[in-house]
């Protein structure tokens, strides 16, 4: 099967919202026996995909539906996620350890977000804001969005996405509201694009999926590390008998995961590595904030910005050692103007806790011996 162009795969998107204004205006389709490996279109329902027991509401993974998470993960607005993944029949990942696993045609990667009412007491329920879904056919990932309705009983396909309003409780006791956006399905690649304009999952590599989790699937729940579970039933292949052999990325909020440092790559790593990496969106800019970048200018110490003006605030260095408010870096994160705050889309709010842990970290730093003729 030939390759599709990037030209191709646009007109491909929007074929599907032009099918999506068909069926909003009464032209339904059928979604039986949909094959994600096919070239077929999408269904409207996430019912269709078989990712959930029931109508999805629990969140409960389907039959062969493998539930994961993620040491540290995206901040999203304070949004709650679940994860899943479905492989084809008699499929299996291929383990990396640099890289995202290595998913076989025909894979399904859901990602939910939901707010819970009080995020004081989990018990008084949520409410499903949308599914996103990666789809890996012949030609490369697809991202689709599927929107919950109001009555939580089903999401739909949206690929021009949406904006839905949500409040709840915070953990401070005070109720917060925003306009919560789902983005599109072009805007997908804003995030998930690497090399050669192709896109490929972010969050399932080993270093961030190298933890426990407790597990549902028998009669009582029990706790696996979650490479070592792929790997018994069948999921993966290649990775480390022993998941110490294997690389683990620290947890952003949990001094006893590692370091100050570690913390804070991590959290960067995770936010802001999918564009500020060589093959990224943002490769011109010349900031690597992988959490294997080793050299200090690369990740910004005494690095001048590319942005100018606004985008940088008027300051010198994306990082100065040990004075977080004169870095480009902390003021763009801590920022909730469109036109400065980093990471630029996929949040609205100012994630506090995650700015505090890089504030602090950037005042624990020390000028290395070159410093690129700073002063």
């Amino acid at each position: 099967m030939p390759r599709r162009t990037q030209a191709a795969r646009e007109a491909w998107l929007l074929g599907l919202l032009f099918f999506s204004l068909l069926a909003a205006a009464g032209c339904g389709r059928s979604t039986s026996g949909f094959d994600p490996a096919s070239d077929a279109e999408p269904p409207e329902s996430l019912t269709a995909l078989g990712i959930f027991v029931g109508d999805g509401r629990s969140q409960q993974p389907a039959p062969g539906v493998i539930p994961y998470d993620i040491n540290t993960p995206l901040f999203s607005d304070y949004a709650t996620k679940y994860r899943f993944v479905k492989l084809p029949a008699g499929g299996k990942a291929q383990y990396n350890a640099d890289r995202a696993l290595d998913f076989p045609v025909g894979t399904i990667i859901a990602k939910t977000f939901a707010y819970p009412h009080d995020m004081r007491d989990p018990t008084q329920g949520e409410r499903l804001m949308e599914t996103r879904i990666l789809l890996h056919r012949a030609d490369g990932w697809v991202g689709l969005p599927y929107v919950w309705n109001d009555e939580q009983t089903e999401a739909r396909l949206e690929v021009v996405g949406a904006v839905k309003p949500v409040k709840w409780i915070h953990t401070d006791g005070n109720e917060r509201a925003i306009d919560y956006l789902i983005p599109n399905a072009n805007q997908c690649k804003g995030c998930h694009k690497a090399e050669r304009d192709t896109m490929l999952p972010i969050g399932p590599k080993a270093r961030h999926m190298n933890r426990d989790l407790v597990y549902h699937d028998r009669d009582q729940p029990y706790t696996e590390n979650q490479l070592t579970h792929w790997t018994r039933i069948g999921a993966l292949e290649g990775a480390p008998a022993d998941p110490a052999a294997a690389p683990r990325m620290a947890v952003w909020n949990d001094p006893s995961s590692g370091s100050l440092n570690d913390r804070a790559r991590a959290w960067l790593e995770i936010n802001c590595a999918h564009c500020h990496n060589p093959g990224g969106n943002a490769r011109n800019s010349g900031l690597n904030l992988m959490a294997s970048t080793e050299r200090p200018f690369e990740f910004g110490v005494f690095k001048p910005p590319v942005a100018a003006g606004r985008g940088s605030g008027g300051l010198r260095y994306d990082i100065v050692p040990g004075k977080p408010d004169e870095s480009v870096l902390v003021f763009r994160i801590g920022s909730d103007h469109p036109e400065v705050m980093m990471p630029e889309i996929g949040r609205r709010l100012v994630h506090q806790e995650g700015l505090a842990l890089i504030r602090e970290w950037v005042a624990s730093l020390e000028a290395p011996a070159a410093t690129s003729g700073a002063q």
